[in-house]
């Protein structure tokens, strides 16, 4: 059994793929096929699973892991998550200006004033952009975009992300807000 110290979440499993106990994956990784060169993968309850064959298929990859030989088995981890530690993921091939998602969480969300919004605690993308999301001691979740406009410097080293709290929709000014209100119906004579 494996307890993860800093999770990155690397695929999804999917249905069964066949009768040997194969099954299909959705990868999270910029490469699909390079699932398994991360090392052994771990579910959250401490299974590990180590990767002996993989292959893309259309918009998933299919993988055959040591221990699934059958399609019952494979059917057993339909929905199952596959995480690795931060620590193997390749810093050496990032850019200067480059980062994981994962390094964002846990970093102090603040505009140029250093007001604090609260600290990054998820990367989200439901289908129209990145969302951050921000939680503030006795305060809601909130998602911001995580666009240039509403994101303008991230500090790994320091631990903080500079924001436009405006951009961000965090904070209404009357006075820009006003130029974006419809016209008001004009009156019939």
């Amino acid at each position: 059994m494996t307890k993860l110290e800093n999770p990155v979440l690397m695929a999804t499993i999917g249905g069964a793929q066949g009768l040997r106990g194969e099954v299909r994956a959705k990868a999270y990784t910029a490469d699909a096929g390079a699932l398994g060169d991360y090392g052994h993968l771990h579910s959250m309850d401490g299974r590990s699973f180590e990767v002996l064959e993989i292959r893309e298929m259309k918009n998933v990859v299919v993988v055959r892991f040591r221990g699934v030989n059958d399609r019952n088995a494979a059917e057993a981890l339909n929905g199952l998550e596959l995480y690795i530690e931060r620590d193997n993921l390749p810093d050496e091939e990032l850019e200067e200006d480059e980062f994981y998602y994962a390094d964002l969480e846990g970093l102090e969300a603040r505009d140029d004033k250093g007001v604090s919004y609260g600290t990054v605690t998820g990367v989200f993308d439901f289908g129209a952009g990145d969302l951050l999301e921000l939680k503030g001691p006795g305060k809601r979740p909130v998602l911001i975009p995580f666009s240039e406009a509403s994101v303008l410097e991230i500090d790994l080293e320091a631990g903080t992300l500079l924001i436009d709290p405006l951009a961000a929709g965090l904070v209404d000014d009357p006075e820009e807000l006003s130029k974006f209100t419809p016209d008001k119906p004009k009156k019939k004579k």
